[in-house]
């Protein structure tokens, strides 16, 4: 059998060790959380919606991405629209119509080949840096995307939302 004492004795070691061990778990979570905040919230996937509910567009997009999520007045943004087709595209222009809360403020057409390489063909990204104004509206906007073939003809239509943050880049002089 054993000593009581020894067992008590026992006990109040494990009693001594648990706040050291329960600080350093709470340092350890709180660190955590740290850098989980400052993980950039590139990784958030961007609701994606086809322009034509049910139609079979020859471009299939698996994800859009926006970097930084919200994006930064003043400061580089990056659209990357990831997709896949059976197709080879060789030449092809990219349509966007920007939306601010419903009302129109921007239109702007880009050669296909300056955001990917070409041909494309099965998986690929089409990419975008824009540099939004200082003096942009912060908010929610709608981005419509269409892609057109060589012969105009619609390979898909996407809409997805982005946000603008209230906060703007500070100059250092």
């Amino acid at each position: 059998m054993t000593d009581p004492s020894a067992r008590n004795s026992e006990r109040s070691k494990k009693k001594k060790k648990r706040p050291a061990a329960m600080a350093t778990d709470h340092h350890l979570l709180s660190a955590a959380a740290l850098l989980l905040l400052l993980l950039p919230s590139a990784s958030v996937a961007t609701a994606v919606d086809y322009c034509k509910k049910g139609r079979d567009y020859l471009v299939k997009v698996t994800g859009v991405e926006v970097v930084p999520d919200p994006v930064v007045r003043g400061e580089p943004a990056t659209f990357r629209i990831y997709a896949s087709t059976d197709k080879i595209i060789t030449k092809g222009k990219l349509v966007i119509d920007v939306a601010y809360f419903f009302f129109h403020v921007h239109s702007e057409t880009h050669n296909f080949c300056d955001g990917t390489s070409c041909p494309a063909t099965g998986e690929f990204v089409l990419a975008s840096e824009q540099t939004l104004p200082s003096f942009t509206p912060p908010g929610s906007y709608t981005i419509t995307m269409k892609l057109l073939g060589d012969r105009n003809e619609e390979l898909t239509c996407i809409s997805f939302g982005f946000s603008i943050g209230f906060a703007t880049p500070l100059s250092i002089s």
